[in-house]
């Protein structure tokens, strides 16, 4: 893979872009900032699961044209799962943590 063209890429221009993008919330970081962006996700993955699972119904019906449209959707749900997990448990994980701090 050549990665001679990112070069000129900076951490600025990646931050820039994906606020610009919507991709991480902008200067908000109030608690209902997070958990807006937070309920997007798991709509996002149950979006992700929805399609997997329509996309099995088509393949075992036989209305399926190409096997990998199955395979893609059922990869891109799993990993939207993973993820939706991890941070699921890093969350509980940051309760726990909290609750054990003295006051």
């Amino acid at each position: 893979m050549d990665i001679t063209q990112l070069s000129g890429v900076s951490s600025d221009y990646l931050n820039t872009f994906a606020k610009k993008e919507a991709l991480v919330p902008g200067d908000d970081d109030s608690f209902s900032a997070v958990l807006s962006t937070a309920m997007k996700s798991v709509d996002e993955t149950n979006d992700l699961q929805n399609t997997a699972e329509s996309e099995e119904v088509r393949f075992a019906l036989g209305e399926a044209e190409n096997p990998h449209d199955l395979l893609i959707a059922e990869t891109k749900a799993n990993v939207a799962l993973q993820y939706t997990v991890a941070v699921r448990d890093k969350l509980i994980d940051g309760y726990k943590e909290i609750m054990q701090m003295s006051i």
